[in-house]
């Protein structure tokens, strides 16, 4: 079992990669700041995460750099990369204020999750990961975070918050990434 450091300070993230990375012992890196995620890319982002969980983390267990975000039809595909800070912490509220009366196809999203895993060694693997959906016309469930109260996956009904945790850690964005990510690593 591979012992890795996840370069980020969000439990919830943790616990889906947890979920969708079982053969790991995956913990939060420790450290008091992280590297601004002001990369063009999902994966130059997740690549300068993993990098500095390489420099400061422990010098025997990988690096895993992770990020995401949404790319909404009706927004030119932003957020993009840069949804966390886009969305400042209102993510339900803002999504929903610039889709206003738009219907259709604008209102066609993806979540895209890119991860890079650094081993201790310095191989690198990375692992992509897309959920295909749309933005629902109002917040909806209580599980999840972020756009989950608003993100429902094409072929469902329900938002992801709707479906819930278990449902996110085995089909979520993250979830896939995670599993492209340890095909990899056979």
């Amino acid at each position: 079992m591979p012992e890795a450091r996840l370069a980020s300070q969000n439990e919830h993230k943790l616990a889906e990669l947890r979920s969708a990375l079982p053969d790991w012992d995956l913990q939060l890196l420790e450290a008091e700041e992280f590297p601004p995620e002001d990369g063009d890319t999902y994966y130059e982002n997740a690549r300068a995460k993993a990098r500095f969980g390489r420099e400061v983390g422990p010098a025997g267990a990988w690096a895993l750099g992770e990020d995401s975000g949404i790319e909404v039809a009706g927004l030119d595909g932003a957020p993009g990369p840069k949804s966390a800070r886009w969305a400042g912490g209102a993510h339900v509220q803002r999504v929903l204020k610039a889709l206003e009366g738009m219907e259709g196809e604008g209102r066609s999203a993806r979540y895209v999750c890119e991860l890079v895993a650094l081993s201790p060694d310095g191989e690198e693997l990375r692992g992509t990961g897309v959920l295909e959906g749309r933005i629902a016309e109002e917040p909806r469930g209580s599980e999840g975070f972020g756009f989950d109260p608003v993100f429902i996956p094409d072929g469902e009904e329900r938002t992801v918050a709707e479906l819930g945790d278990a449902w996110k850690a085995r089909s979520s964005h993250r979830a896939r990434a995670a599993r492209a990510l340890a095909e990899l690593r056979v």
